[in-house]
Formats: C-alpha cells, sequence, structure tokens
C-alpha cells in the first residue's frame, strides 16, 4: 500500500511539473511575441520631441491643438504597433481643433485594456465632446468601451477594423483601405464607410510595412489625410 502511494504521490508531482513547465513555456513564448513590436518611423519620433503641445502622463500622451476646443479624440494602437506610431496621423486632427490622447497599452496590445479611456476623462474636464476610436485590435477596443459606455462618448472612429460590440453603426466612422478589403466581410453595416483607394492596412500608423500587408499604391501621408478628412467630417455633423 505504501509503495502504491508513494508511485501515485511521484505521478502526480510529474504531472504538475509537466505542467508548471507549459505554462512557463507558452508564457515566455507570448512574451517573445509581444516584444517583437513595430517601432515608430523617424516622423513620429520628431513629433513625440515637441514639448509645446505634447504631454505624458504615465501611459498617456496628450496632444493639444493651437487652438483648443471642447472635442476631444482617445485613440488606441494597433497591436504590437509602437503608440507614438500614431502621432503624425493625431497630429493632423489636432490642427482642427481637436485634442487627441494617446494611450500606450501594456505589451503594445490594448486587448489587456479595453478600459483605458476611464484614465482620460478626469484629466481633462474642459472636453465635453468625446469621441474614442483606433487601428485594427485597438479599434475593436474602443468598440468595446463604447458599446459599454455609450454615455461617455459621442461617437466612434475604426481604422482598418469593424464594429465589435453593440455600438450604432450611424455613431461609428468606419475608414480601410483597398488593400485591406478582406475587412469588408466582418463589416455588416452599411453607414458611414469610407474606402480608401490604394491604401492598405498599416499606413494609418508611421510605422512601416507591416508582415501580410499588401504594398499600398499611395503614400501614408495620403492615406493619412484621406482619413483625417473623413474623421473632421463625421465629427462636425455630430
Amino acid at each position: 500500500m505504501i509503495k502504491t502511494k508513494s508511485r501515485e504521490t511521484k505521478y502526480i508531482i510529474t504531472i504538475l511539473i509537466i505542467l508548471v513547465m507549459g505554462i512557463l513555456l507558452s508564457i515566455g513564448g507570448f512574451l517573445i511575441y509581444a516584444s517583437d513590436y513595430y517601432p515608430a518611423d523617424e516622423i513620429a519620433i520628431q513629433i513625440m520631441q515637441q514639448q509645446d503641445r505634447v504631454e505624458i502622463y504615465e501611459n498617456l500622451t496628450i496632444v493639444s491643438p493651437p487652438e483648443k476646443s471642447d472635442v476631444g479624440f482617445i485613440f488606441y494602437p494597433g497591436a504590437k504597433v509602437e503608440n507614438i506610431a500614431y502621432l503624425p496621423l493625431l497630429e493632423k486632427l489636432t490642427e482642427n481643433g481637436i485634442t487627441c490622447v494617446l494611450v500606450k497599452m501594456p505589451l503594445n496590445m490594448a486587448i489587456f485594456d479595453a478600459d483605458a479611456a476611464e484614465e482620460v476623462f478626469d484629466k481633462l474636464p474642459e472636453i465635453k465632446n468625446w469621441y474614442i476610436g483606433g487601428h485594427s485590435m485597438g479599434g475593436a477596443m474602443a468598440s468595446d468601451y463604447a458599446s459599454k459606455n455609450r454615455d461617455k462618448v459621442k461617437g466612434l472612429v475604426l481604422l482598418g477594423a469593424y464594429i465589435y460590440g453593440d455600438y450604432p453603426p450611424d455613431q461609428t466612422l468606419t475608414i480601410y483601405g483597398t488593400y485591406n478589403s478582406d475587412l469588408e466581410k466582418y463589416i455588416d453595416y452599411t453607414e458611414n464607410i469610407v474606402e480608401i483607394e490604394g491604401g492598405n492596412h498599416a499606413q494609418f500608423g508611421n510605422y512601416g510595412q507591416q508582415k501580410g500587408d499588401p504594398v499600398a499604391t499611395i503614400t501614408s501621408e495620403e492615406q493619412q489625410d484621406i482619413a483625417v478628412e473623413a474623421i473632421i467630417e463625421f465629427m462636425n455633423a455630430r
């Protein structure tokens, strides 16, 4: 009986060791995967260094317009993309009087902090009209937040993403490039959709070519200009 129990104990210990090793290997593999992110390019870095208009509060980067208004835009970056890669796009929005708040996500993945917007409102009480949006996974998580907090945001802006959750399409702007047209199969609504001819998935940010993304036939600046124009028109109409 004692020998039988001893064998059972050894068996259980062996199983536990295997399980722990499997978990550790999985965690290690994920951390390696997450650490291999897309860094921002030099254009974005230069904007980051504009101390007169860019302020950093822990995981929030606030880009202020030359002339402030009561409109603010919270932006969630795409997965595995350095958050400041979206500063060129957001800077263009600030030129139209919109205060932009760029969120830095844990491990560069918005899925780990979909409620990050909660930290923003108290920091900028002068903003009365809030919009939220994001790129790719960031757009999905922004959509998830908006669907659960409709009283806090006036509209949703999705770049290379589609509505995730229960949020009204008529309060949503969806923008994607023609080289990201596979997104269409997930879009089951028709309101406020802008398709950018020649645009791809990555060029909403400044982080270079993304793996698996077709090469765009327009520049990132052109793609962002079209997106900004659509965003401004969407916000002005609300």
